[in-house]
């Protein structure tokens, strides 16, 4: 899909589809193509799909935390002239969702996260390896899934080149810690956007217990379960994923 990449300003992104648009944020160390399975299934269910590539690795050290990563999400709606989005995240991209439709509740129609950081302290710094040789790297990958099959060379690959680059090494740590310093627990009683919440049961980086409590706190939410399934739903598995998203939306009529 990067090859489809639009370029405007300081934007890189991926448009597919006409309609209602969803906004995807995607993690610390996922790729776009994490959400292939989404940017398939709905642009022809009649919704624009945009996944904004998010300067994890190009803002100043000083700059790299949560928040600014939620103002340049509003500075691509605007860009894009876009109001009354869905935004979806996984991980690190749930946890910009959730202070982005803090911070921005006029912009937010709708709210879906999975897998999601902002309330479990350990999430962003346990799941995130730091240095280490390529075995070690590959077991803390195979931790994502349910299924360690789906931590394919690419993903390894990639994930050992990113902490083996100490200028993305120390911003994957200043995330980490800006994640722990904008917890979440005490906004989300007062955040009334509808929010879908999907977990995976078998989640080792934001156990289910996680999800609970923001089904708990969040005043209009709706949670649901995909079973042997880890952290990224929308990859292990796309089609129940796609499925319970799309009732969520037809039921709320998004």
């Amino acid at each position: 899909m990067t090859d489809q990449l639009k370029q405007e300003g300081k934007f890189s992104y991926l448009e597919i589809g006409e309609g209602q648009p969803i906004i995807i944020l995607h993690g610390l160390m996922g790729g776009l193509s994490n959400f292939d399975g989404v940017a398939n299934f709905f642009p022809p269910k009649g919704y624009k799909i945009l996944i904004p590539e998010l300067p994890i690795y190009k803002m100043p050290v000083l700059k790299t935390n949560v928040k600014n990563f939620a103002k340049y999400v509003k500075q691509f709606m605007d860009h894009k002239q876009l109001k009354d989005v869905i935004l979806l995240g996984n991980s690190l991209g749930g946890h910009i969702g959730l202070l982005c439709t803090k911070m921005y509740p006029e912009y937010i129609k709708a709210l879906v996260i999975t897998g999601s950081s902002g309330l479990y302290e350990s999430a962003m710094g346990e799941s995130y390896p730091k240095r280490g040789d390529r075995d070690y790297i590959q077991k803390k990958a195979e931790n994502v899934f349910y299924d360690p099959k789906v931590a394919t060379k690419e993903i390894v690959d990639e994930v050992y080149a990113t902490v083996n680059d100490r200028q993305k090494l120390i911003r994957t740590l200043a995330i980490a810690k800006s994640a722990i310093r904008h917890n979440m627990g005490k906004d989300l009683p007062t955040m009334e956007t509808p929010t879908c919440i999907i977990w995976g049961k078998n989640d080792n980086v934001t156990p289910p217990e996680v999800a609970d409590e923001f089904h708990e706190k969040l005043p209009d939410s709706d949670l649901f379960w995909i079973d042997k399934c880890g952290h990224a739903a929308m990859m292990e598995h796309p089609n129940e994923f796609n499925e319970l998203l799309w009732a969520w939306l037809e039921k709320r009529g998004f």
